[in-house]
């Protein structure tokens, strides 16, 4: 059997759960909460990570990012702002979020508004990261061009250094964070036969209005 073929023939059939819009939350935020306090408790890897959708120039591009916090009512991440999404935000603030949890066989879409968070918040949260990780953040010019792998670890070797005897490490200006303001979710439960529940909220003025969607 070629890759075609298997690839043709790969299936999984989904019973493990449903999903109508009377079982729904009427907010949004508090169905999100209800789903990710039941994926915590599964098997599921890296429940927050997330595939984080932009567009630049007309392209979509996406990368998976891990989701730090939810704060009222929006989705928060760290990143280098001047990586490649970080140019792409500044571009463009409309992004996508989409959550897939496969134990559970449910999906989340999210979209909505980006914006940076304060640079207190970002210090606060730089702070709380393991060293190696804020020696990270300092060294790696995300998203650049490096010769060789060699050449990032002399890049973090040389921000080891010189901070060896600092205790309290600097936030680099160009990290931080962003926080997602949603307009959009949609709650995704996997069924058999293919027809899947979806369960959709639109932000209407200050009202979010349920709808269940075909699959």
């Amino acid at each position: 059997m070629n890759q075609n073929e298997i690839l043709e023939n790969l299936r999984v059939s989904y019973q493990a759960n449903s999903l109508d819009v009377g079982d729904c939350d009427v907010n949004p935020e508090k169905q999100f909460e209800k789903w990710f306090s039941e994926v915590l408790s599964s098997q599921c890897d890296e429940p927050n990570a997330f595939t984080l959708s932009t567009v630049s120039n007309g392209q979509p591009r996406g990368r998976v990012v891990l989701l730090k916090g939810i704060e009222e009512g929006s989705f928060l991440f760290y990143t280098n702002y001047k990586s490649s999404k970080g140019n792409e935000i500044k571009e463009n603030d409309r992004v996508s979020m989409t959550f897939l949890w496969l134990p559970l066989q449910r999906q989340v879409r999210i979209e909505g508004v980006v914006s940076k968070v304060s640079a207190d918040k970002s210090d606060d949260y730089f702070q709380k990261r393991p060293r190696g990780s804020q020696i990270g953040a300092i060294a790696s010019p995300q998203s650049g061009i490096v010769s060789s792998r060699s050449e990032l670890e002399k890049l973090f070797e040389e921000a080891e250094k010189k901070f060896e005897n600092q205790q309290v490490l600097p936030r680099p200006e160009n990290w931080g964070g962003y926080a997602i303001k949603p307009t959009y979710f949609e709650f995704w439960q996997g069924r058999r036969n293919r027809l899947h529940d979806r369960v959709a909220y639109l932000k209407q003025a200050s009202t979010w209005v349920r709808q269940r969607l075909a699959p």
